[in-house]
């Protein structure tokens, strides 16, 4: 069966059966319609119709999503076409910028699409589709809600180019995200910074959502620049403790200047919650930068930089109480020894009172067994990597990983000696349960244990002797007690 949309009102009812209708049979033919609209010789002109007559937000997402499979085919329309496709949605977000959200965004969508796929090409001895920072120039030079889709261009532009596009050729992917990197990214991380800057030198209105909304762009923005495959090894994200950001030579003279990083700690310690915590997503990303782009003095000046800044959140640590910071937080300590070596640590000015709190903040970490198991895993691999570097130092100045790394073995097993009362008489699931999670625990903590090793056997034999004598207590009493039983034992097994 053909379908033809003779009018504006066919084309909404499609609109309202695709992406709201709770009928499946009627949402299989809708979608069955779009793609023979799709394939009409009507479609750019209803596809319009829609845009401009549409009187629900549904119509002009169906408008997008139209246009985004028609530039997307393998046989591209002619490039005369595509320029005056990207020319029009320029235009019309430009001209409609409070549209929803989710319009907005399906439009842009069809820009990075349009973007990648012309990057090549040329006309008159120009290549048209990369004039895009020039456009989005354009936006910013307006109102709030311009600037703010100015961004969103940026930031949906990066990330497709940063996306392998399986039905082509991964050598052409390669080319374009290249030359993209080569030839507008730093330009791209430049104007995010400047626009960061700006948004610090006035008063902070944190109850106005577009200018919340523009932060968030930005620090999207970034984040997009710095999570860019720079050299295409597609690395395994699951692997995210152990990745180095391989930033380009180039971008040096951004990563030097102290401002740079002191920016994104001002912001974490400006901003609410769900914007400081992308704040603090771009410091993991600036401290996971490869070693090799600085020489040795730059890169301890680097480091000292990213060490004052833990030391001032630790120091204030009000935002860490929202699970998304802490979670970044914990992300970005086990960065620091990712990247940087022990010895290399314990040269800087700060590291004594900064290995301090950050023992602390494990201690209390671990205490709280239940809120932060996903983020415990990021603090145990700094301090199983810190002991297992210390054969390795070399440097006369004192590591303290003999005061710290004992109480942290003593915070992890009194802590979870602890938490088998809690869990017997609150009968709340039982972590030992998570067998893959304490796994990989105990095999952290074995490093971490076995310096000062005979601190850790003295504890361990002072907290078996006492569980022991406890359990002959209970055995001997006339009235025993089900429920301390029920720990004693649990405590033993454990």
């Amino acid at each position: 069966m053909s379908y033809i949309f003779p009018s504006l009102a066919e084309l909404e009812a499609l609109c309202t059966h695709l992406y709201v209708g709770t009928d499946l049979t009627e949402r299989i033919e809708a979608e069955k319609a779009l793609l023979e609209l799709i394939d009409s010789p009507e479609c750019l002109s209803k596809c319009q119709l829609l845009l401009e007559q549409g009187t629900t937000p549904y119509a002009q997402l169906l408008a997008a999503t139209c246009l985004s499979k028609l530039v997307t085919r393998i046989n591209p329309l002619p490039i005369e076409q595509r320029i005056d496709i990207r020319n029009y949605i320029l235009n019309y977000v430009a001209s409609q910028p409070k549209l929803a959200p989710f319009v907005i965004q399906a439009l842009i969508h069809v820009i990075a699409k349009l973007t990648k796929l012309g990057w090549f090409e040329i006309q008159k001895d120009e290549f048209v589709f990369r004039e895009i920072i020039a456009d989005v120039k354009k936006f910013l030079q307006g109102t709030m809600e311009h600037c703010i889709i100015g961004v969103t261009i940026l930031s949906e532009l990066t990330q497709e180019m940063n996306l392998v596009d399986y039905s082509r050729p991964s050598a052409k992917h390669r080319k374009i995200a290249t030359s993209f990197r080569d030839t507008c990214l730093k330009d791209i991380l430049v104007l995010a910074c400047f626009l960061l800057k700006e948004v610090l030198a006035k008063p902070l209105n944190l109850q106005d959502q577009d200018q919340q909304n523009l932060v968030m762009q930005v620090l999207k923005l970034v984040l997009n620049c710095l999570n860019f495959d720079f050299i295409g090894s597609s690395a395994d994200e699951s692997a995210d403790d152990l990745c180095t950001v391989q930033i380009p030579t180039t971008w040096r003279t951004i990563f030097l200047e102290p401002e740079t990083l002191d920016l994104f700690f001002n912001l974490y310690h400006s901003l609410p919650p769900l914007l400081s915590q992308l704040a603090l997503s771009c410091l993991v990303q600036f401290a996971s930068v490869r070693r090799s782009l600085f020489s040795s003095p730059e890169r301890a000046k680097y480091l000292g930089n990213l060490i004052k800044g833990v030391k001032r959140i630790l120091e204030n640590p009000q935002g860490l109480f929202d699970p998304g910071n802490y979670h970044e937080f914990c992300q970005l300590l086990a960065r620091l020894k990712t990247n940087y070596q022990l010895g290399e640590l314990v040269m800087v000015k700060e590291y004594p009172e900064v290995i301090r709190l950050i023992a602390n903040f494990t201690i209390i970490s671990l205490q709280h067994w239940e809120f932060t198991p996903n983020s415990v895993h990021y603090l145990l691999t700094l301090w199983q990597r810190m002991v297992a570097s210390v054969p390795f130092v070399k440097s006369t100045e004192p590591h303290l990983l003999d005061t710290y790394a004992p109480e942290i073995t003593k915070a992890f097993i009194t802590s979870r000696l602890e938490s088998v009362a809690i869990v017997v008489r609150d009968h709340l699931d039982d972590p030992l349960d998570d067998t893959a999670t304490v796994f990989q625990q105990l095999e952290q903590l074995r490093t971490v244990s076995r310096c000062e090793y005979e601190k850790t056997c003295t504890l361990l034999v002072q907290l078996l002797d006492q569980n022991s004598q406890n359990y002959q207590k209970l055995l001997q009493s006339p009235s025993r007690i089900t429920v301390d039983m029920a720990v004693q034992e649990g405590q033993s097994v454990l």
